[in-house]
């Protein structure tokens, strides 16, 4: 499995003056490129305004401030992982639910590696305001809920472990995708195991995370 795609990510590409109406979309791409050039830290709604052709006030009728820019890139970082997400387990429709869970987290992992800029402020809690976000927190329940439904099947098909608490496997799951991929994004996943490629590394990890869940032999 390739986690890491060889075409260009999306943000990568320059923010192009807005005209007729996409002011937003151009705020967002200007604020994406400010934060893989120069850290989140150096982002206003000034500069974006600057790099998006637009005046200094003009951004000001879509985000009140620094905060609520933020909170769409975040926006538009959950639309593109709820696709992900989406995608990989439709092409999995067929395949037993472990496996079906296992193709979730494949697809969270791969768009995170992919998608850095947008993983960081969508994980970023401090800086967005997720509460306000009309996508944020439907999008993440809807995934919740997947990943419940493909584990009660894994119970009612004896595949997983029957001592094994729902909620619990959630959370850990959860925790263990997310920090496997905060580790390689920031480098520390190299350091902690060098001896492969982060490519070959992270679905190995998954594969062994997802071992833990089936039946252990009685």
């Amino acid at each position: 499995m390739t986690l890491h795609s060889p075409k260009k990510r999306p943000s990568q590409k320059p923010a192009a003056p807005y005209h007729h109406g996409n002011l937003p979309e151009a705020l967002v791409a200007a604020t994406i490129a400010i934060i893989e050039e120069r850290g989140v830290e150096h982002v206003s709604i000034r500069e974006a305004a600057r790099r998006a052709g637009a005046s200094p006030a003009a951004p000001f009728r879509h985000f009140a401030n620094k905060t609520a820019l933020l909170t769409a890139v975040a926006d538009q970082a959950m639309d593109r992982l709820k696709n992900a997400v989406e995608w990989a387990i439709a092409a999995a429709a067929h395949e037993a639910p472990l496996q079906r869970l296992e193709a979730l987290g494949s697809a969270y992992l791969r768009w995170a590696l992919d998608n850095p800029t947008h993983f960081q402020i969508i994980s970023s809690r401090s800086l967005i305001d997720v509460a306000s976000s009309e996508r944020i927190g439907p999008a993440n329940s809807a995934i919740r809920a997947l990943m419940v439904g493909m584990l009660e099947e894994g119970r009612e098909d004896g595949s997983l472990d029957p001592d094994l608490d729902i909620d619990h496997v959630v959370l850990m799951t959860r925790a263990f995708g997310y920090g496997l991929a905060r580790m390689a994004i920031d480098g520390h996943l190299a350091e902690w195991h060098p001896s492969e490629p982060v490519a070959d590394a992270v679905p190995k990890a998954l594969a062994l995370f997802m071992s833990l869940l089936r039946p252990k032999a009685r």
